[in-house]
């Protein structure tokens, strides 16, 4: 999604503008996007909340599955419409980021100047004449802010799920454009495992949070049917949908 990152700074980011997103093109190639778990009750109506082994952190990132297939989003038209009243929160933020300084324990706010959102001359300013942040600088921060607590609160919950063993591998048979396909690459919470726990882990899921986002996920699963019944026919097979985190 990101291709040229750097730190908002107002000497070099003085003349710039935003844009309004009123079309998603930029994210068509996207299968895949981060959720956080405040976001799953929204999601799982539209799309398959799976989970994604993230190998360079070494833990399980939750994700919606937009396509089927690598580079592909279902969800996003010819036009950039976005096809879905829900549309994730990474996705809405763009082309702003946080990241973390590695300097002090702190988060600076950075954009993607590849990004074509940033215009010199139309949208809303980042910067006052007098080189002070405008509102929509403002706004970014905030925002952000409250993703940076709910992605804590996503990582606890994915902790919580392996630490008690409660993730296994999935492998699906979907018949997706008159073939049959496996849908494989991906976790899924284990009914059984979670059926087995004792009472006081159940009171202890229910105290943390987690029983709304592990029964979201639950039932997203069958949003996979809705997925391959939005993909049209292809011409060749492509790897599986989880050889890539975008």
């Amino acid at each position: 999604m990101f291709e040229q990152v750097v730190p908002v700074n107002k000497d070099r980011h003085a003349g710039k503008r935003v844009r309004i997103i009123n079309d998603f093109k930029f994210a068509s190639n996207f299968h895949l996007a981060y959720l956080t778990t405040h976001e799953f009750v929204r999601a799982a109506p539209l799309y398959p909340v799976l989970f994604l082994e993230d190998k360079a952190s070494d833990e399980f990132r939750p994700v919606a599955l937009l396509g089927l297939d690598a580079g592909e989003n279902l969800f996003v038209d010819s036009q950039g419409n976005w096809a879905a009243p829900y549309i994730p929160a990474i996705i809405r933020r763009y082309p702003f980021a946080l990241s973390k300084s590695a300097e002090e324990d702190r988060y600076i706010v950075c954009v993607d100047e590849a990004s074509s959102l940033l215009s010199d001359t139309e949208g809303a300013p980042m910067f006052d004449e007098a080189g002070n942040p405008t509102q929509v600088i403002e706004n970014v921060k905030r925002y952000l802010g409250e993703l940076q607590m709910m992605d804590q609160v996503t990582h606890e919950f994915s902790r919580f799920l392996v630490h008690n063993n409660l993730l296994t591998p999935m492998n699906m048979r979907v018949n997706v454009a008159n073939q049959v396909r496996n849908i494989t690459g991906c976790y899924v919470i284990n009914e059984d495992r979670l059926n087995n726990f004792s009472d006081q882990k159940f009171l202890e899921l229910r105290q943390k949070g987690y029983l709304t986002p592990i029964y979201a996920h639950l039932m997203s699963l069958l949003q996979i049917e809705r997925l391959a019944s939005l993909k049209k026919p292809a011409v060749v097979d492509v790897p599986p949908v989880g050889a890539t985190i975008q």
